[in-house]
């Protein structure tokens, strides 16, 4: 690995010494520009790591390159990788292994500035068994035989956007691929890629809609990548090379809209980016407004309007689990000494959306305001910035409405905790079925449980019954014989849709209905998206009944999980090491 960079509050004439970040690396040797360098490392803090202090062998003019190379050595135990043994793969023949750096784990896999405030282009040659692919956010360069190596062969990989490190990724295993759009393969393991074709068919219209709403896609390729089911997010958007969650695999494009947020990433988050983890709702936010937009173009604006309250319902959810006067719950939170992995929520996502789409409803509907969206996309393409900067620039672009823009109260949008002080107005048309069927759930006593049939759900589509689900968790725990009533004539537990079978267990877990445990531990188990996994090892542990079964079972699948998601859970259930 060879790079040098200047930091940017660097205002020093002559540059003598260079820190980076590291995180569980060993360090063997550093040049600059051939001549070796001293280099020392600075106090280890709990989870920033290990500052490696660099001193580079003779001053350096302001404007005067170097090239600083490191030999370095990443933990088995980095943050940033899991490394899965062949059994813990669908081939079972292989190893497999995947990183993910955002937030600040780039630095356990390399020395970096590991901030979003920095971008960098890349260049990266990968060794590896050559039965086996690997992959990286970057474009793909071809691929060499291994001149020290016979059994192996060298993949070769640029970014030439520059880019935060957070959005360096690498996976290697044995991925197999399919072509599904003119600049998209879906890669993964053989025993998926069929079912992954066909459930992200839709990659290639979504596309071409962000570039209509956004501007040109500047990435050259848009592939996909689904991962083993312990990848601890829904989807990463890695530049040239999404990564997604096997969840999805719903088999009938119904949980594609993770696909259209990691799209519209591409523009807001990759090539305008939060410049500090406090701003993050500047990535989210407007990821989730363009998604939803997207949405709104293929399945129609009702359609945009649902799952934008779906959105709201998410956030009172989340608001509720966390608690409304949680300095994390604010829209930009003071994360000084805070891990941005504990403080991560659906705040930035909804809170930040609700913002968008408050404003939009404020200054003249869709139309106006995606003008201001692609304003903003091309106003700061490939910096980094902070609220005050998009502030000023929507202040700008409506100058002839800054009446309107007073009226906002933003200190309470930014700066205060809980729910927004606004709740925008949403289309009710296809949430109306969902709100009257929770109520009759609700408002049922014992006698009316008869009055309930499947005919109830005949008109519904999947997002419906999420939604109507999600309607029911915001209220008190049902009583046990409504959720078992509604197993007979629902049967919801044959539904593998991971977003309805989530919520359904933990509505039964609140309930304390007990055939549901075992359901729920394998849930919470089967895979590793913390968006599932998380809420559900919270309620079984919440429930006197399975508490020390759920500490048991995680005990028991820690070694296998993300090192992410075990050290999250580990909090949840106080055991963390």
């Amino acid at each position: 690995l060879g790079f040098f960079s200047s930091s940017p509050s660097d205002f020093a004439i002559f540059a003598s010494l260079q820190v980076l970040d590291t995180k569980d690396l060993q360090v063997f040797k550093v040049t600059v520009n051939g001549q070796d360098a001293k280099f020392v490392f600075g106090e280890k803090h709990s989870f920033k790591g290990t500052p490696l202090e660099i001193t580079l062998p003779y001053e350096l003019r302001r404007g005067q390159e170097a090239i600083v190379e490191i030999s370095f050595e990443s933990s088995p135990k980095s943050s940033a990788l899991q490394w899965f043994s062949p059994e813990q793969t669908s081939g079972k023949k292989h190893p497999f292994l995947f990183s993910q750096c955002q937030a600040t784990h780039c630095r356990a896999i390399l020395p970096c500035q590991d901030t979003p405030a920095v971008k960098l282009t890349y260049y990266a040659e990968i060794s590896v068994p050559k039965e086996l692919v690997a992959l990286m956010s970057a474009n793909r360069d071809g691929e060499i035989p291994d001149p020290e190596d016979s059994s192996r062969k060298i993949y070769r990989f640029s970014q030439n956007v520059p880019i935060p490190c957070y959005l360096i990724a690498l996976v290697v295993g044995a991925l197999e691929s399919r072509k599904i759009g003119p600049r998209t393969l879906v890669w993964a393991e053989k025993e998926l890629v069929d079912k992954s074709a066909y459930e992200f068919a839709e990659a290639e219209a979504m596309l071409k809609t962000a570039e209509d709403l956004a501007g040109p896609y500047i990435w050259g390729q848009y592939d996909l990548l689904v991962l083993p089911p312990s990848f601890p997010y829904g989807g990463m958007e890695n530049p040239c090379l999404t990564f997604v969650t096997p969840t999805l695999l719903a088999g009938d494009r119904s949980l594609s809209n993770v696909i259209a947020h990691e799209i519209s990433h591409s523009w807001t988050g990759n090539l305008v980016t939060n410049k500090t983890w406090e701003h993050f709702w500047l990535n989210e936010g407007h990821t989730v407004y363009l998604e939803r937009r997207i949405g709104g173009r293929l399945f129609g604006e009702q359609f945009r309007h649902f799952q934008a309250l779906g959105g709201w319902r998410d956030l009172q959810n989340t608001i509720n689990t966390l608690g409304d006067k949680n300095p994390v719950t604010n829209l930009i939170p003071n994360l000084n000494e805070v891990d941005p992995d504990v403080a991560y929520s659906s705040v930035p996502y909804e809170k930040g959306f609700a913002l968008l789409f408050y404003l939009e409803q404020l200054l003249g509907g869709p139309d106006v305001f995606i003008g201001f969206l692609k304003a903003y996309i091309q106003q700061f393409a490939y910096k980094s910035i902070v609220t005050e900067d998009w502030k000023k620039f929507l202040y700008s672009y409506f100058k002839d409405k800054v009446d309107v823009l007073d009226k906002v109260d933003w200190n309470l949008w930014f700066h205060a905790p809980g729910m927004p002080p606004v709740k925008p107005t949403y289309d009710m048309t296809l949430a109306n079925a969902c709100v009257a069927l929770s109520q009759r759930w609700i408002k049922a006593k014992e006698s009316d449980l008869g009055s309930f049939s499947s005919a109830d759900l005949k008109e519904m589509s999947s997002h419906q019954l999420i939604e109507f689900l999600a309607l029911l968790l915001l209220e008190a725990p049902l009583p046990v014989s409504h959720v078992q009533r509604m197993q007979q004539v629902y049967d919801f537990n044959a539904i593998n849709n991971s977003e309805i079978r989530f919520r359904w267990l933990r509505l039964c877990i609140k309930s304390k209905w007990e055939e549901a445990i075992p359901l729920a531990l394998k849930m919470a188990t089967d895979q590793g998206r913390m968006k599932f996994t998380r809420p559900l090892f919270r309620d079984l542990y919440s429930f006197d009944k399975c508490r020390d079964l759920a500490v048991k079972t995680f005990l028991e699948h820690r070694a296998s999980m993300h090192p992410v998601t075990s050290m999250l859970v580990g909090k949840d259930l106080k055991q963390d090491q």
